[in-house]
């Protein structure tokens, strides 16, 4: 697991003043203790809630503000911003949202997002992978045919997707590589293939058909390729998701 949603998951395990109070009004705002629209309690009764100063608290709204979820007015308070406003490709901000998001609607909106980015970079990689990186590919597929557990596995299908993501040679696909490392996660924590090997050996087919429409400079066929593996791993989710 890499990237900046593994980041935003292992700072929980090591959490320094900042990150507690940002990760604990960010998350209060998520989960709906304080709706849009609504002032949050005034500084000090944050101060006292936290346990920290008041430079430790401002810094920790002006983190909130660049995520899009507060703005401060003067004489009023600071006040959540509507979600419309929030940045969801922020990774901590999509962590909090996977954990306190129970139903499909979210998670179908996920995966729409890797509809419309994800098979286009496939399509790209298939005119644009150097001959290097489509045998890492191959590397990969093979680590999720052979994953002998549910880590082994995520790590492998995460390697080639954003590996793929790489190769498309565009810049700006990068930066979906939050939404599609935090999509891939939620299938695994909730159903993993390799928890079934019927299943792994199928997914990893699947994806091997992906990395042979791109070795073979398909482009269309990397595209379709790349479409029925998301398809598939929405379709699982929603077998277990009510």
């Amino acid at each position: 697991m890499s990237g900046l949603l593994r980041d935003a998951l292992n700072e929980t395990l090591v959490r320094n003043s900042h990150g507690q109070v940002v990760e604990g009004i960010g998350r209060a705002i998520v989960d709906g203790t304080y709706p849009p629209d609504t002032i949050l309690p005034r500084d000090e009764e944050l101060i006292g809630q936290f346990g920290v100063s008041r430079t430790v608290l401002r810094e920790a709204m002006k983190t909130l503000t660049a995520k899009g979820m507060i703005v401060a007015r003067t004489r009023i308070g600071t006040r959540v911003r509507p979600r419309q406003d929030w940045n969801l490709f922020d990774a901590e901000l999509l962590v909090w949202h996977l954990d306190t998001q129970s139903g499909m609607e979210f998670l179908d909106q996920l995966y729409e997002m890797r509809l419309t980015m994800e098979p286009a970079a496939a399509a790209m990689a298939a005119r644009r992978a150097a001959s290097d990186e489509i045998e890492a590919f191959y590397a990969h597929v093979e680590a999720m045919r052979l994953a002998d557990g549910d880590k082994s596995f995520a790590l492998a299908d995460l390697a080639l997707h954003r590996a793929i993501i790489q190769a498309s040679g565009n810049v700006f696909m990068l930066s979906v590589g939050t939404l599609i490392e935090a999509a891939l996660l939620t299938t695994f924590r909730l159903s993993s293939p390799a928890c079934e090997p019927a299943v792994q050996n199928d997914v990893s087919a699947d994806h091997l058909r992906i990395v042979d429409a791109i070795a073979g400079r398909d482009p269309a066929l990397a595209e379709q390729a790349m479409r029925d593996v998301i398809l598939y791993g929405q379709r699982r989710i929603s077998e277990v998701v009510t």
